[in-house]
């Protein structure tokens, strides 16, 4: 974990990283003036990053990019505040002292929120974990906008987004749907937030048709996690209520995938993280807003008793589902989570999932495929968090003739609508499974990615996590 921390004092062995204009005086911070005419030379040349090394410390100066878009310039103090964590590490710093020379809080936060995300590893498997670790560990502000509540809150996004990564990169033989569950009560002992888990037992006599159903080539059992985080002072009357897929490995059953396409896919999770972490996040920063987490989890395995494909499911509400693809198991434990979820009456439900390679084909790692039955407020809300934190939102449209899709002779709906608009379809066949206002979030793009992506490493990314952060921060009365 990296710290993220005020200082109010510069001394001349500080490692520096100094933000400012073409036109500030970095003179001021030991620059000799031999160093100060390569920094001018550097800026008419319009280089952005300028790297000073003296030897006994590091000095990094970034001008500040202006990208006409306030959103668009806070990322690219990420993706400079990343470039500098590199410097560091490869410069075996433990620490680096970003100075805001122009006043800008949120351009100072985002640079370092690039670095603190560009830090994260996830090497603890390894035998020689201790000496891969990167040597960055501390990042001090000093700034006279930044507050400490900024800092804070700065501090506690970061840790949750790194526990999300965490949590999907871990395999299948280290976190099973049994794990999960402990990793989420140990999120709500750590930060302050209500957990609750069903075992088999209480999932069977609820009737969870589709995540029994998906659980049966498994001999793991399933679970389902409730958490609630309900402050004193909830600025909402009626909850907001996140649900998370928890397919914590994904074979495709029965209808079973490539081997290639299997290798990534404890990945399958990554919504049940977001759901978790950011549960953790808000109670850990006493965000004023009442929130409920749902995670159905199991693995989807062709094993034992395995869910055949014609099978006719029975859901949680009652109705009835023809199970033509068990590659398409994410919907139908979903399902039975949205229709638990109706008892909250909430008002808005934001599910988060990896569910179709569709979405990930349609716009790829560089954004969320959106939809839902939200008004307009509602989605333009989230929506301005994602450019906020650049986890951006595409909206897909729900047009009735979707559903059309979906319909089967034998049963009330079958669980996949045919070759196109897949993305649309899951999101149609969960629609069902509603009553109330509700986004579906498909993050099978971003979620996972094969390389390091600027702050993104390989790997889990966190997303989502960032996004509901800024989204439940700014809910009014």
């Amino acid at each position: 974990m990296t710290t993220i921390k005020s200082t109010q004092s510069l001394t001349s062995k500080d490692n520096l990283i100094l933000i400012g204009t073409a036109k500030s005086d970095f003179s001021k911070h030991g620059l000799t003036k031999t160093e100060s005419d390569f920094v001018s030379k550097q800026i008419k040349a319009e280089e952005h990053t300028i790297n000073i090394n003296q030897y006994e410390r590091r000095i990094l100066i970034y001008i500040a990019e202006d990208k006409k878009n306030e959103n668009l310039t806070l990322e690219a103090f990420r993706k400079a505040g990343n470039r500098a964590c590199g410097v560091f590490n490869a410069a075996k710093a433990e620490q680096a002292t970003l100075v805001d020379l122009i006043g800008n809080s949120a351009q100072t936060l985002a640079f370092a929120e690039g670095m603190a995300l560009g830090n994260y590893q996830f090497i603890q498997l390894k035998k020689d974990a201790k000496k891969l670790t990167h040597s960055l560990k501390t990042i001090l502000i000093h700034s006279k906008k930044v507050t400490a509540k900024e800092i804070e809150n700065l501090q506690i996004v970061v840790d949750a987004t790194e526990k999300a990564r965490t949590l999907v990169n871990k395999p299948l033989n280290y976190l099973n749907a049994v794990q999960l569950a402990q990793e989420f009560e140990k999120l709500g002992k750590e930060a302050g937030f209500k957990v609750e888990v069903f075992n088999k037992a209480k999932i069977t006599a609820l009737k969870m048709g589709g995540l029994l159903a998906v659980n049966m080539g498994s001999i793991d059992p399933p679970t389902f996690t409730v958490m609630e985080y309900k402050p004193k002072n909830a600025v909402n009357k009626k909850p907001y209520m996140l649900v998370g897929k928890g397919v914590v490995y994904d074979t495709g059953g029965l209808s079973i995938k490539p081997t290639a396409g299997m290798a990534d896919m404890k990945c399958d999770m990554a919504g049940s993280a977001a759901v978790g972490c950011t549960m953790y996040a808000i109670a850990k920063a006493k965000l004023p807003v009442h929130v409920i987490g749902l995670v159905p989890a199991t693995d989807n395995r062709p094993g034992g008793n395995a869910y055949t494909n014609g099978d006719i499911l029975t859901m949680f509400d009652g109705s009835t589902v023809e199970m033509l693809n068990a590659d398409a198991e994410g919907r139908l434990i979903l399902a039975d989570a949205l229709s638990y979820g109706k008892k909250y009456n909430p008002e808005l439900a934001i599910d988060l999932a990896t569910l179709t390679g569709a979405a990930a084909a349609a716009i790829g790692k560089y954004g969320i495929v959106a939809m839902g039955t939200a008004d307009k407020k509602q989605f333009d809300a989230l929506k301005q968090s994602g450019e906020n934190v650049n986890e951006r939102l595409v909206e897909f449209p729900m047009w009735e003739e979707y559903g059309d899709l979906l319909k089967t002779e034998i049963a009330d709906m079958k669980n996949i609508g045919g070759p196109y608009a897949g993305a649309i379809t899951a999101g149609k066949f969960l629609e069902k499974f509603t009553s109330y206002p509700w986004i579906h979030l498909d993050i099978a793009g971003p979620a996972f990615i094969d390389s390091a992506w600027d702050y993104k490493t390989k790997g889990g990314t966190g997303c989502g996590v960032r996004l509901l952060f800024d989204f439940l921060s700014n809910v009014k009365k």
